[in-house]
This record gives structure tokens, C-alpha cells and sequence, in this order.
């Protein structure tokens, strides 16, 4: 292990450590439509407890994308969230993981709130939360919340075997798109190295996570890119998710991972944003930034969150109302020489 941890940090880590010894029956969650960090980030803290002697199950408020179920194959009872309130409500302590605010946690948040366990966060976002009172391990420089699985694990001298590490090494590929965004800093890939070095197989992880893509998923990229639109004088373009289309092609919002990308990609853009329906009325707004754009202020100013160079807010009205809102907020903000 080549990382090494201030006082304060390994203070916090034994902190979690301590709460988590002293429980008979924890439960893992992250934020609706989990993603390779909040899941991965789950499935490694899930090893490490067990190897604690600890009963842990996770309960998330949806399903796991087909594409993480690889995940669970040494532990194929752990993922209970078809039951995920029954298990919150069996639960004497709550980690909630890649997230501090409890509307995040959809249907589960009420549940979480109402139980009157201690509730664990660990997160990586710049966020005050909203969580119930519990330990703390919080920290937005690091890139993944699998990040500070492995801080946790190293303050605590537990040992990381091949199948924790190949969850926490999913977290910190997906949270830093294959080791490529601007918060992959020396010391993650330290981390990256040292989950390497317990024998995982590189290839095969990103295979399991990438190369398993149902035929639909590249037709909804296909008709999602159809919409593009380009503001070349703001360094703004966006797409919108057609009506339906996730419906008829097949696929589920995971199959959205990395479009945004697109739209980001192109030359001169400093802000790419991906619009979708969402149930009740609601439009889900995805944000990317190039160079000194902050989504993160922007969303949150709009009562989202996320990081500097990747953030989102789900918002109420129709397709139309939302788009204008934020288009007009958008091109007011990168009016701005510094995106501030």
C-alpha cells in the first residue's frame, strides 16, 4: 500500500470503522440508478465487512445495471434491493455511499431518515448534506468515493483481496472515464496501482463494464446525437433524449453513460449538456465543463450538485419550460470570461 493518510483522515476512517464493528446487521445504499462508484464502491466495503465478520446486504432504491452485475458473482445473495425497504428497516446501521443528501436516495430516503440508526456517509461530493447524524468520511478532491474505500481500509490495516479490489478499481475507471478526466490526480492512480498489484486483470474489468452493451444501447446514442445542437459563440451544445426512446430501444438510463461525452468532445465547447424526461413531470439535466467551467456552482445554484467538470439537477416542468431555463442560464454563465 503505497498511500499514506493525514491524522485527521485516519482519525475519521477508524471513526467509520468503529460504528461499522459495533453492528449486527448493516446496510449499503447509494443514489437512484446506481453507477460504477456508488456499486463498486458498495461491493468492496461489502468484502472488507464481511471479512470483518459483519452481516451486510445492499439495498439501493433501483436496480443494478445489468452491466455491473459481474460485481456480485462471489456474493450473489448481497445486492437486496428488489426488498431494499424491508432491509433498511431491519438495519441497526445505514452506510450511504457517493452521496450526503437523502433526496438522492429516492424512495429509500424517508426510510433512511426515518430509522434512527446511525448513517454513515461516505462521498466525494461538495455537498453539506442532508443525511441523519452518524460518522462522516467526506472528502470532494479525491476522484472516486472507491477512493476512500481503499483510505478506510488502509487506516484500518484490513486486507484487500482480488475481489475487493477489482469493485474499487470499477469505481475509480467509471468515475474518472477510464483514467482520462481531469480528476484523475497521481495519487489515484497510486491507488489503481496498488489495486493492480493484488492480481486483478485490467482487461477483463473493462470488457465487463464497457464491452457488454445491448444492440439497443448504440441506436439510443444514434437518435440522442440526432438532436445536437451547437451555440459555437457560447461554447454550448446539448442533445435531448427522444421521447420514448429508452422505451423502444430496449435499454435503461445506464445505457445514457458517456453520451454527454459526445457533445463535450467537440472543439471550442466548454458546456455540453444532455436533457431527459424523467416520471411525474420532472427533467433529469446533465452537465459536462471543458477547462475553467464549474457545473458543480452551476448546479448547485439550481439545487443539484456533482463536481466542477461533471454535475446534474433534476428540475420540474416540461421538456420545453426546462430547456429554456437552462439554455438562457447556461449562455448567461459562459458569458462570464471564467465560467464563475
Amino acid at each position: 500500500m503505497t498511500i499514506t493518510l493525514t491524522d485527521d483522515k485516519r482519525k475519521a476512517a477508524q471513526e467509520v470503522a468503529d460504528t461499522l464493528g459495533a453492528a449486527r446487521y448493516i446496510v449499503l445504499t447509494t443514489h437512484v440508478n446506481p453507477d460504477g462508484d456508488g456499486l463498486g464502491s458498495e461491493v468492496g466495503l461489502a468484502h472488507l465487512l464481511r471479512a470483518q465478520g459483519r452481516t451486510v446486504v445492499i439495498a439501493n432504491p433501483t436496480p443494478t445495471p445489468a452491466r455491473f452485475d459481474f460485481l456480485f458473482r462471489d456474493l450473489p445473495e448481497l445486492d437486496r434491493s428488489r426488498e431494499a425497504v424491508r432491509a433498511i428497516r431491519k438495519a441497526d446501521t445505514i452506510v450511504v455511499l457517493d452521496i450526503a443528501d437523502s433526496t438522492r436516495l429516492g424512495v429509500l430516503g424517508a426510510e433512511v431518515s426515518g430509522r434512527q440508526v446511525p448513517v454513515v456517509c461516505i462521498d466525494h461530493h461538495a455537498s453539506p448534506g442532508t443525511l441523519p447524524a452518524g460518522p462522516r468520511f467526506v472528502d470532494p478532491s479525491v476522484a472516486a468515493t472507491g477512493e476512500l474505500i481503499y483510505e478506510i481500509a488502509v487506516a484500518n490495516d484490513w486486507p484487500v483481496n482480488t475481489s475487493t479490489a477489482r469493485a474499487l478499481y470499477v469505481a475509480l475507471m467509471t468515475d474518472t472515464g477510464g483514467f482520462r478526466f481531469s480528476n484523475t490526480h497521481p495519487r489515484t492512480l497510486r491507488v489503481a496501482a496498488d489495486l493492480l498489484e493484488t492480481g486483478i486483470d485490467p482487461e477483463s474489468i473493462y470488457l465487463d463494464v464497457y464491452a457488454t452493451a445491448p444492440e439497443g444501447r448504440p441506436r439510443l446514442l444514434a437518435a440522442t446525437l440526432e438532436t445536437l445542437v451547437v451555440e459555437p459563440e457560447y461554447g454550448l451544445a446539448w442533445v435531448t433524449v427522444p421521447p420514448g426512446a429508452i422505451e423502444r430501444y430496449g435499454v435503461t438510463p445506464d445505457d445514457l453513460d458517456g453520451v454527454v461525452e459526445h457533445p463535450r468532445s467537440i472543439s471550442g465547447v466548454r458546456l455540453a449538456i444532455l436533457f431527459r424526461e424523467l416520471s411525474q413531470g420532472r427533467i433529469k439535466v446533465s452537465l459536462r465543463s471543458v477547462g475553467d467551467v464549474n457545473v458543480a456552482t452551476f448546479a448547485h445554484a439550481l439545487g443539484g450538485g456533482g463536481h466542477a467538470k461533471a454535475a446534474g439537477v433534476a428540475l420540474p416542468g416540461t421538456m420545453a419550460e426546462v430547456q429554456a431555463m437552462i439554455l438562457t442560464a447556461a449562455r448567461e454563465y459562459l458569458s462570464n470570461t471564467n465560467g464563475s
